[in-house]
């Protein structure tokens, strides 16, 4: 009979949510690395790159990977020769654990769930509760995987019920480029077949904490349908052109995983959900003998990667530019910011906007004119830094917005993550505004930017507070120019026929 003590089943879930905060799987970082040193488009192999500095640099501070720290999603085996010497329900004891973590003073990691989500939508301070799939099983351990998936990617997740003679390639590719960049490729698909709606959604959620395996498949080839439809997905996925950040290139998605289940004669319910570039998952064991902690990997599994600044590179003071200046920017080109910015996501800008037609108007220091707002939720600093992780947040959330703010303050420019909707887009070519984006997963790269960092409105808002930050060469590429040409749109143009026309090999 195994005994699982309540202090080391808790103290193994904070420890592996600490621990994922800042150490990507390695298998991943070979990943991206082999898809970098691949790449042909030189704007998503700076993203990857981008992606592999923050993430070394994360494994050796101890700091997240992405500002969004995500909601919690634990799946537990309780073997059914268990006995708990615990005085918590299991749930409360994840959710201790989620709490510890997430709370941790030398690591904080950034509270984002929300309570009373149709309603108040209260901010429950620690992260918890999380979300978790119980199964009772034979045996004498406890399995557990946990995940920290953050919200531009699972917001991208997609559900369908298709016909029984219909083609799951065919809705793949169909669907993948309505899904846009917000969930920062490149990354893996994970795909549920069968069972029922919910079955499926659980099961592609599930397939995500398997390790990268697609070469090793590739090489030995397919032994069932499954593997065959990873192996067809995954080409067709990456023949689309979307790239890194959806900036077009020859790596979309690194793998493709599918978990399948019995399901009705008249049904094929399939559910995918991407994992982002901020891939967080780990697992453990609990066999009685004390508390399952994780064990660090080599540093010198990662890359050592340097971004050199080319004579194209345009460096921009955010303090002195002018709207002549930003007419001259093209999509794509690469940029160095520095000077002041404010910051305000989807919150501030639904508060900027009650205030401005209340006639109240907003806070002396939120002038907006001729200005740049960056769409972000940092983590809390600790220590001797400035700010913590503090990547971009998915811009689309804000496009409902854009016209308004831009009309009202006389705005320049945004700074985001992916692409804008048609509505952001056509804001932006009506007012001669501009849209930039940061690399999504480059969180902590981008907080070595921020040279001082206050909030000047909102502070009830926590991490949706505005501030002001002041930057020094943060790194980021013109996405939407101001005749409203979108690098999202023309980039996956360019490189799906690229790959089309020069068969060039797709991974």
């Amino acid at each position: 009979m195994t005994i699982i003590r309540q202090d080391d089943f808790i103290d193994s879930v904070a420890d592996a949510l600490q621990f994922i905060s800042y150490y990507h799987p390695v298998d991943f970082v070979k990943a991206v690395h082999e898809a970098y040193l691949r790449e042909q488009n030189p704007a998503a192999k700076d993203a990857m790159g981008q992606i592999l500095i923050n993430s070394r640099m994360c494994a050796e501070g101890h700091r997240p990977i992405c500002q969004d720290t995500g909601i919690v999603t634990v799946f537990l085996k309780i073997g059914m020769n268990v006995h708990w010497d615990a005085t918590m329900s299991v749930s409360d004891m994840v959710n201790e654990g989620v709490r510890r973590a997430y709370t941790h003073p030398d690591n904080v990691l950034r509270a984002s769930i929300l309570d009373d989500p149709a309603g108040a939508r209260r901010n429950t301070k620690d992260n918890t509760p999380a979300v978790i799939h119980m199964e009772v099983v034979a045996g004498d351990t406890v399995d557990v995987q946990v995940a920290a998936k953050g919200g531009g990617s699972e917001n991208k997740s997609k559900l369908v019920m298709l016909n029984p003679s219909d083609s799951i390639v065919d809705w793949v590719v169909k669907t993948i480029p309505t899904m846009g960049a917000g969930w920062c490729p490149p990354g893996m698909l994970g795909i549920g077949i069968g069972g029922t709606a919910e079955k499926a959604a659980v099961m592609a959620k599930e397939a995500l904490m398997d390790p990268i395996d697609i070469h090793e498949l590739r090489e030995r080839g397919p032994a069932n349908r499954v593997e065959e439809l990873r192996l067809e997905i995954m080409e067709a996925v990456n023949k689309l052109g979307i790239g890194a950040q959806g900036l077009g290139g020859l790596t979309t998605v690194m793998d493709v995983k599918i978990r399948d289940y019995p399901t009705h004669a008249a049904s094929l319910p399939v559910a995918m959900i991407p994992n982002c570039a901020a891939t967080r998952h780990a697992h453990f064991v609990l066999d009685g003998s004390g508390p399952a902690l994780q064990t660090p990997p080599d540093i010198n599994d990662w890359p050592e990667i340097t971004r050199e600044v080319s004579e194209q590179v345009r460096r921009v003071n955010l303090d002195t530019v002018t709207r002549a200046d930003v007419a001259q920017w093209q999509p794509g080109d690469t940029l160095l910011l520095s000077g002041k910015m404010l910051t305000g996501r989807d919150a501030a800008h639904k508060k900027m906007k009650e205030l401005i037609e209340s006639g109240e108007g907003l806070p002396g220091e939120v002038d907006l004119k001729d200005r740049f707002i960056y769409y972000v939720g940092p983590v809390d600093p600790v220590r001797d830094e400035v700010m913590g992780p503090a990547g971009p947040t998915t811009a689309t959330r804000m496009d409902k917005f854009t016209d308004f703010i831009l009309e009202k303050t006389g705005l320049l420019g945004m700074i985001g993550k992916a692409e804008r909707g048609p509505a952001g887009i056509e804001a932006i070519r009506k007012h001669k505004a501009v849209y930039l984006m940061a690399v999504g997963g480059a969180a902590y790269l981008v907080s070595k930017a921020i040279t001082s960092a206050r909030v000047v409105a909102f502070p009830e808002l926590g991490m949706e507070a505005i501030y002001e930050f002041e930057v020094k060469d943060m790194p980021v590429t013109v996405a939407v120019d101001t005749a409203g040409i979108s690098v999202h749109d023309t980039g996956p143009k360019i490189w799906r026929a690229k790959i089309a026309e020069q068969a060039i090999t797709v991974a």
